[in-house]
């Protein structure tokens, strides 16, 4: 990323960001955190990367409530930006938490299978050496 579309990209951030806490009412988009901004080099599109809690249901439908608010965004973004072209504003579902959560849960069954399988390789060391010392 250039230092020019990085630049339109913080931009972008700030002015959607300040636009759902103060101006978007519309209830789908209530609990939406924008994550990141990536913007192409030629500042024609910007794809911005939303976190919303809940079910796949309301991560859908705050993709629709932002998708439909779009073009308020870039119009607010058009006062804020001192470039010519404004870019068009796509959404996308942050999965790094998911993918996170998904990663925490395998990581702790393989801690669980290890502690498992240690506690039977003790049991059965032990009583190997209690066999061995009888003869």
């Amino acid at each position: 990323m250039t230092r020019r579309s990085a630049q339109v990209a913080e931009t972008l951030r700030q002015v959607i960001t300040d636009a759902l806490l103060r101006e978007v009412r519309d209830p789908r988009v209530g609990m939406v955190t924008v994550t990141s901004v990536d913007v192409t080099g030629d500042l024609s599109q910007a794809k911005v990367t939303v976190a919303v809690p809940g079910t796949e249901e309301d991560r859908q439908r705050a993709l629709a409530g932002l998708a439909s608010a779009a073009g308020f965004f870039r119009s607010k973004a058009a006062k804020a930006l001192t470039t010519r072209i404004v870019p068009e504003i796509s959404f996308s579902l942050d999965r790094g938490l998911e993918y996170a959560a998904r990663i925490d849960e395998l990581l702790a069954a393989v801690r669980e299978e290890l502690r498992v399988e240690g506690q039977d390789s003790d049991e059965s060391s032990v009583e190997g050496r209690g066999s061995s010392e009888d003869s």
